[in-house]
């Protein structure tokens, strides 16, 4: 086991990494919706190369089994790391702009909330690909959860950290965000086992 935590830890710094190049592009451009849609590179990346973002990974929880938790907290640890090496190297204003922005219109249940939303869109994102029906979901859902104001942990990450926004209250953001992407993401695999019929079988009634 301590072999796969390694390899979990390496790819979750690389997906981190990707998320943070996502952000660069969406602070960088002048036009939002543009941004929003290249961001998307971030995780069409991560989903290509199979490496291990907490947004995406959280989700299956429901299907695992509980040791899978420990797979998450690596992933979590990875994924700052990746981070916070870009945002240490790249210290952006229009960082500091969105993270300020963020703390100074912290409500808890607000950002869980939004969270949540982005928790969602990210699982619909991950699974599609995963499954087989292509990238198209990727580049929908990534630029919806942006324009609509949805929380992502580990994006917030990367501008906290490009923001050096260090302290108790962008702790405590990440912490209700990574929450609300947890309950967003295990949404639709628990629905999944409530809300579709059992399918007939030959010659009953």
């Amino acid at each position: 086991m301590e072999g796969h935590f390694k390899k979990c830890l390496v790819r979750s710094v690389f997906a981190g990494m990707c998320i943070s190049i996502g952000g660069c592009v969406y602070i960088g451009c002048e036009v939002k919706w543009v941004g929003a849609i290249l961001f998307a590179v971030g995780l069409y990346t991560i989903l290509t190369y199979k490496m291990d973002l907490y947004t995406g990974k959280v989700g299956y929880a429901v299907e695992k089994p509980p040791s899978y938790v420990l797979d998450l907290l690596v992933i979590i640890a990875g994924n700052f790391i990746g981070t916070f090496i870009v945002g240490m190297m790249l210290p952006l204003q229009g960082a500091e702009v969105l993270a300020a922005a963020k703390l100074d219109s912290f409500v808890p249940l607000t950002v869980f909330f939004k969270g949540v939303m982005c928790g969602i869109l990210m699982f619909i994102a991950a699974d599609t690909f995963l499954t087989g029906k292509g990238p198209l979901a990727t580049f929908i859902c990534v630029p919806v959860f942006i324009l609509a104001g949805f929380e992502h942990s580990i994006a917030d990450m990367f501008y906290f950290c490009s923001a050096h926004a260090f302290s108790l209250e962008s702790l405590a953001f990440i912490l209700v965000v990574i929450a609300g992407n947890a309950i967003g993401g295990i949404l639709i695999p628990l629905g999944k086992k409530y809300m579709y019929e059992e399918p007939k079988s030959e010659g009953s009634s």
